[in-house]
């Protein structure tokens, strides 16, 4: 089996497998990505001659001449991108989409062969390799994107088999060639003899002899990925299966509306739909974000629930003294800032129960009420800083009142002791957002990790330094990896005596599940959010 499944890393131009990277190759046309597409089942239909169900093919009448299908070429442009020019999927697809005209159901389909193929590619390239005498690896690239795009469909949508087959040997013959359409065919009428779970015991290494092989194989997930996930767990095989499936799914669709310029009733009568946890939230079954108002109006946008939850939590720590001057220390793109800035400015409007307003008897004066959340009330002012300056143009485009400087936060701009709260949302694996960004699990590398926790230390350290005394910080990351959760944290504190780490659960207290404290972590397969880390941690 080699490397494919068991975390190996593919070399570029070859197949990825559970575990690979990206491979290079050539081809592909547009560059595009993102948009929602239907589940399981979507049957879509070409724009040009009604491919999706296999119609004008000539049955019976000899090879005919190969039906062009806009939805699928537009998933294979795609799966061309992002392995040439190293495309990101969820940026590009909209491009694509809106040059080709493609909406409602042909939209849904491009996108949800596009990305479901990018998820699953590591688990289709091994039942590939079972149906072939020629490893995925060993391919042209071209040619193993299409086989995996109609493996994707035999396997994990209701696509009948034989349109499937069809379709894809047609995208074959029109982008590869008639010899390679062959090869297409060959396999997957090999690849359609059997359903993924029959496919699965056959393809993946033993769970009781390789359970992290096996479920490398069987989620489609690098093998140091999957072990880093049991890490976080706490070793819990069938709650790393849980996770690691949650990964493959499509995520909903969050909006959140900023307080004092929008409202979650508005959001719902704009046809979303009530949120489980924040207030702010919303959830979108379908349609264009872009066409609400409110997103339109940059009054609401969409974020994840978690990534809500975290700026809300670090607003809701009781402060003794000012209270005015917030610091989001890595802002960029601005989801975060956006929704701190409309805080600072118009407080918490909408806080749950169990969460007191700072006029209360129980002021955060008296000791016995100096850890209990608040709602803020306003008046203040957030500090947005971004090293790189598209992405501080991008978060100066989304707040209104706050400050916004081009600034790097280990080399900070500011004086110390300068800030009341600080955010810091640290560069991370992103490994909290896998199902986000269909191709990001090939792309990571276990290499990465030293750097990237040498910056979030600095980080972590320069976002103390600012923090005044009796001031709070938020320390984020959208990944639940240890090295770069917990680790960080622990190892910064130890050789400080100047914190105090808060349980940023009793912040949350519309969120159970955020794990044993002293930290909250969020996760897609018990919260249906990303997985997004949360340390509070208070300056003496």
């Amino acid at each position: 089996m080699g490397d494919r499944g068991n975390g190996g890393a593919a070399p570029r131009g070859g197949g990825r497998g559970a575990g690979g990277r990206p491979g290079g190759g050539s081809g592909g046309r547009g560059q595009g990505a993102g948009g929602s597409g239907e589940r399981r089942g979507a049957a879509g239909n070409g724009r040009k001659q009604g491919a999706s169900g296999g119609q004008g093919r000539g049955r019976g009448r000899g090879p005919s001449r190969p039906v062009y299908d806009e939805a699928r070429n537009t998933a294979y442009d795609l799966l061309r991108a992002v392995d040439e020019r190293d495309a990101y999927a969820n940026l590009l697809m909209p491009v694509l989409l809106r040059e080709r005209g493609l909406s409602g159901r042909d939209a849904g389909l491009a996108t949800e062969l596009a990305y479901g193929t990018l998820r699953g590619l590591g688990t289709y390239d091994e039942i590939i390799a079972a149906c072939s005498d020629r490893a995925p690896e060993d391919l042209d690239p071209p040619l193993l994107d299409v086989v995996r795009l109609g493996a994707h469909q035999l396997l994990k949508t209701r696509i009948p088999p034989h349109a499937a087959v069809g379709t894809t040997v047609d995208l074959a013959r029109l982008r590869v060639g008639v010899g390679p359409s062959k090869y297409a065919n060959a396999v997957l009428r090999k690849v359609a003899t059997r359903s993924l779970e029959q496919w699965i015991p056959i393809v993946a290494p033993d769970p009781a002899d390789d359970p992290i092989g096996h479920l490398a194989v069987a989620h489609s997930h690098p093998r140091w990925i999957v072990t880093a996930l049991r890490d976080a767990v706490g070793g819990d095989f069938e709650e790393t299966a849980a996770l690691l499936a949650a990964d493959n799914e499509r995520p909903r669709v969050t909006l959140v509306a900023r307080p004092g310029r929008a409202s979650a009733e508005e959001l719902l009568a704009s046809g979303a739909q009530p949120a489980e946890f924040s207030r702010y939230a919303a959830y979108l079954p379908e349609g264009d974000p872009g066409t609400i108002p409110a997103v339109a109006e940059s009054r609401a946008a969409v974020q994840d629930e978690a990534s809500q939850l975290v700026a809300l939590a670090l607003t809701r720590v009781p402060l003794t003294g000012g209270d005015t001057r917030w610091l989001d220390m890595c802002a960029g793109p601005g989801g975060k800032a956006g929704l701190l800035d409309a805080l600072a400015t118009h407080g918490d409007t909408a806080a749950p129960a169990g969460i007191s307003s700072p006029e209360s008897p129980e002021s955060p004066e008296s000791p016995e009420a100096s850890d209990r959340p608040v709602s803020f009330p306003g008046g203040a002012r957030l500090l947005a800083a971004e090293l790189q300056h598209h992405r501080a143009r991008l978060v100066w485009q989304t707040t209104r009142k706050a400050g916004v400087v081009t600034a790097d936060g280990t080399v900070p701009a500011w004086r110390p002791g300068a800030f009341d709260r600080v955010m810091v949302d640290a560069p991370c694996t992103g490994l909290g957002a896998l199902r986000r960004r269909p191709e990001s699990r090939w792309r990571r590398d276990p290499r990465s990790l030293p750097e990237l926790g040498g910056l979030q230390r600095a980080l972590l350290r320069s976002a103390l330094d600012a923090a005044r005394p009796g001031g709070v910080v938020a320390y984020v990351t959208c990944s639940p990896h240890l090295a770069e959760t917990v680790t960080v944290v622990g190892d910064l504190l130890r050789d400080r005596d100047d914190t105090e780490v808060l349980d940023a659960r009793a912040y949350l207290p519309e969120v159970e599940g955020l794990g044993d404290g002293p930290y909250a972590q969020f996760w897609p397969h018990r919260h249906g959010t990303d997985a997004m880390f949360l340390a509070l941690i208070r300056r003496r």
